[in-house]
């Protein structure tokens, strides 16, 4: 420690008896002793407290990466995938526009529905006792005229000219 060989602690001794006295000397090598043992003392102490600093240094350490953790998993929690692929995909909203309604802002209402008109005098409920009485409704309207049946075959240049009016094609 002080790297002192034994003829140097030996000089010191003698200078120590010579200056201070035989009669005193075992009292201040009592005193030198105890000095050394408190500075042991303080400095263990001061080792201590070192320690303690650096374990919470280490612990500050730990510390810090835990909150790095922390942030790390609110920012995944916090991710907006859907945004994060807007940006990449359509920065400028082009295709967006291209997918948008474009009736979206129109004032487009449907015709309401309106009943057809019942006639005044119609009776709301007809018993079945009544409707096996009423007179059967008239038959239909006969035909004008009957149109002659057509041919099976018609060639295209004679359909144009033979061809009645008023008729429709037949497929």
């Amino acid at each position: 420690m002080l790297d002192l060989a034994w003829s140097e602690i030996a000089l010191i001794a003698v200078v120590a008896l010579v200056v201070i006295g035989p009669k005193d000397l075992p009292d201040a090598i009592k005193g030198v002793a105890k000095g050394i043992q408190s500075l042991r003392r303080k400095v263990a102490e001061f080792q201590q407290q070192a320690d303690e600093l650096v374990r919470e240094a280490k612990l500050e350490d730990v510390r810090n990466q835990i909150a790095d953790v922390r942030n790390t998993i609110s920012d995944i929690r916090n991710f907006d995938l859907k945004g994060e692929i807007e940006k990449a995909v359509d920065a400028d909203g082009t295709v967006r526009k291209a997918f948008e309604d474009p009736m979206a802002g129109s004032s487009y209402t449907p015709p309401s529905y309106e009943p057809p008109p019942v006639p005044e005098n119609a009776p709301a409920f007809v018993p079945p006792e009544v409707a096996r009485w009423a007179p059967p409704p008239p038959p239909p309207p006969a035909p004008v005229a009957e149109a002659p049946p057509a041919p099976a075959f018609v060639p295209p240049a004679q359909s144009a000219a033979a061809k009645p009016a008023g008729t429709t094609p037949s497929v």
